[in-house]
């Protein structure tokens, strides 16, 4: 199965790292990414739009139509924002990406990066956890085939550029953390070959923890 793929996020970190497994996969024909910045990068398989405002994409709708996978890698922490800003951009947003997209791809592949301790039952007394939560129950009732990606501490690629800078930091701990734990450390080569395999053969779980990850990005 040879898959056309949509980006959000191809700036930061985790869509910068899906991105790279995408253009180098040979099963991946076509990658779409829709930025609010140009992402400066430059290959035959992709093509980026330039949209500032996520709410309102009815300007690029018909530009979507075609794909049979759309990575969702954007994101946002709820450290230094308000409660109602941050499930604005992490429930609001991508729900109305979500709707416009399933119109004119109903059997579209979805996944969507959400991340290790979401809280499914929306119930919990974890603020950031409740909200994605959220978000992922709602993509699972948009989506035939949605599946929720909850990686925990992600090992960017080599060559990437959009990394924080405490990134550098903190980087030691993940061979220790891979050795000791795990279940919460994994690689974005990983979280971009997993994605792919999803999108091409389908799961037999929506929730897709570290481990499943690692298992999913083996050839």
């Amino acid at each position: 199965m040879k898959l056309k793929v949509i980006i959000s996020g191809a700036t930061g970190m985790v869509g910068e790292g899906v991105l790279i497994e995408c253009l180098n996969h040979p099963d991946v024909t076509e990658v779409l990414v829709i930025n609010r910045k140009p992402g400066n990068v430059s290959h035959p398989k992709l093509k980026e739009i330039i949209h500032s405002d996520f709410y309102n994409l009815a300007p690029i709708a018909q530009q979507l139509e075609g794909y049979n996978a759309c990575f969702f890698c954007l994101g946002i922490s709820s450290v230094g924002i308000s409660k109602e800003e941050y499930k604005h951009i992490t429930y609001d947003l991508t729900l109305n990406f979500a709707e416009l997209l399933v119109k004119s791809n109903p059997e579209i592949a979805f996944c969507y990066v959400s991340g290790a301790g979401t809280d499914s039952s929306e119930k919990g007394r974890v603020g950031w956890a409740r909200v994605k939560g959220a978000t992922e129950n709602a993509l699972m009732r948009i989506f035939s085939h949605a599946y929720m990606f909850r990686p925990g501490f992600m090992k960017a690629t080599p060559g990437q550029k959009n990394i924080k800078s405490y990134y550098k930091y903190i980087l030691w701990l993940y061979p220790i953390g891979r050795l000791l734990y795990p279940a919460g450390f994994c690689t974005l080569q990983e979280v971009g070959k997993a994605m792919i395999n999803v999108a091409k053969n389908g799961y037999s779980k929506k929730i897709i923890e570290v481990n499943d990850i690692v298992d999913l990005a083996k050839d």
